[in-house]
């Protein structure tokens, strides 16, 4: 029997292990299929503080996993098949395997939506990016693109105009599913260029390992051309890794675990930080923040038991 669970191994996850372990609950950590979360994706992280060189996205994960472990944390490889939230104690099973536990955080994430390029992939993180407030101050002077067509794209296109020499937004269609508000900003601003019935075909140059062109296909005609750009950025929304918990905890109409008080669930003893319950900010340190809620919260919760 376990004291708590933590399904995640993100920066909201072994934030909350951290501050577990130091509480003497010995938590378990079941770290998923993405290990380390979207930091692993990454390159230089400049924003995460204490770290005023700035520190790369896998450096840091791998320091947060080994101060965790230092103070006790059992972090186990694998992926929850299935879960029981309907009585006490909770069931976890991965594979052929089931862990109990009196207490679970859910810290599995959001998982940025993509393309589906080959090259979108392996440029992640060296010109391409799904985050303008992580990786905007690396492009300043440069030209870039947006992909997208809602209040996502528009707010990033936006945002981006800070840094970027010129903004290109590639819609699919002929006209923004953004609201108007978002609309009219993004229009009346100067450094705002749009490619209407467009997608993207390829981000160059995989060889030499940095974005230096998008091609762009016409959805209409077909035809392609080449846009010179440094920095690619993907803005068609997140997906929350909730599909365990659909039936089980309270979800929003986007899927986001609902969370009140702190982080805690509808279900009392489940907790529920980081990006899987946050669509606002997405931001490490803020996932970090609510995995340090979720651990005190989960303690106090034991406590009562008691």
């Amino acid at each position: 029997m376990r004291n708590v669970i933590i399904i995640g191994s993100g920066p909201a996850g072994l934030t909350a292990a951290l501050y577990a372990a130091r509480a003497n609950l010995a938590p378990l950590v079941i770290e998923g299929l993405e290990s380390g979360g979207q930091l692993m994706l990454t390159t230089m992280v400049e924003n995460f503080p204490g770290h005023r060189d700035g520190v790369m996205g896998p450096d840091l994960m791998t320091e947060m996993r080994a101060q965790a472990e230092r103070f006790g944390a059992e972090i186990m490889s694998g992926d929850v098949t299935a879960i029981e939230l309907g009585s006490q104690p909770f069931a976890l099973r991965l594979g052929d395997q089931e862990e109990q536990t009196k207490s679970l955080i859910v810290a599995t994430g959001a998982s940025a939506r993509l393309l589906g390029l080959a090259s979108e992939r392996t440029l992640m993180g060296h010109g391409v990016s799904t985050c303008a407030t992580c990786d905007g101050y690396f492009f300043r002077d440069k030209p870039i693109v947006v992909i997208g067509g809602g209040d996502t794209a528009l707010e990033e296109a936006i945002f981006l105009t800070k840094f970027a020499s010129q903004v290109t937004v590639l819609h699919r269609r002929d006209q923004l599913r953004a609201s108007k508000v978002m609309q009219d900003k993004a229009f009346a601003n100067p450094k705002i260029a749009f490619e209407w019935d467009t997608e993207l075909a390829e981000v160059k140059d995989v060889d030499l390992g940095v974005v230096t062109a998008a091609v762009l296909r016409n959805k209409k005609t077909g035809a392609t051309k080449e846009l010179p750009v440094e920095g690619v950025f993907i803005a068609i929304g997140h997906t929350p890794n909730t599909g365990l918990f659909k039936g089980q905890l309270d979800l929003d109409d986007n899927g986001y675990i609902v969370v009140g008080e702190g982080t805690r669930t509808n279900v009392p003893g489940v907790f529920a930080c980081g990006d899987v319950q946050d669509h606002v900010y997405r931001q490490a340190i803020t996932a970090a923040g609510t995995g340090c809620m979720a651990a005190i919260d989960a303690e106090r919760y034991l406590e009562g038991l008691e």
